[in-house]
């Protein structure tokens, strides 16, 4: 089934490009209403669900009880920090290869993986040590 054109939708996406903190659905409606007053949360939870299923972004669940998204659907690795709760790009070598070797370990179908590093990003090591 073709989806319909919307402006509102693409306004969305372009404001996902234009980031790379990795905001939750709330953070995009606030930032979206800026250029259009009376879109509806409601409306950035549709088109932020759709551009997901589409591929066209991805949704990133961290385990503190809310979504972020973020606009490169290429593979890449998350750093998620336990001090701020962001969530950053890792940049880092490939790590594919532990696909293969949980494949050879599985009597099964495995299509890829989901990898989360946890620490304290930059700024928070630095105000733990103030």
């Amino acid at each position: 089934m073709a989806v319909k054109y919307s402006r509102q939708r693409e306004v969305i996406k372009d404001f996902l490009c234009t980031r790379k903190d990795h905001p939750t659905a709330d953070m995009v409606y606030m930032n979206v209403r800026q250029q259009y007053p009376n879109i509806s949360l409601g409306t950035v939870y549709r088109n932020l669900t759709l551009l997901t299923e589409r591929g066209e972004i991805q949704k990133i669940s961290v385990g503190d009880g809310v979504d972020h998204f973020d606009a490169d659907t290429s593979p890449h690795n998350h750093f998620i920090c336990m001090g701020c709760g962001s969530v950053i790009d890792l940049e880092m070598e490939s790590i594919e290869h532990i696909s293969e070797s949980a494949r050879q370990n599985f009597n099964g179908r495995i299509d890829g993986h989901v990898t989360y590093f946890y620490g304290l990003c930059g700024d928070c090591c630095k105000s733990n040590l103030s």
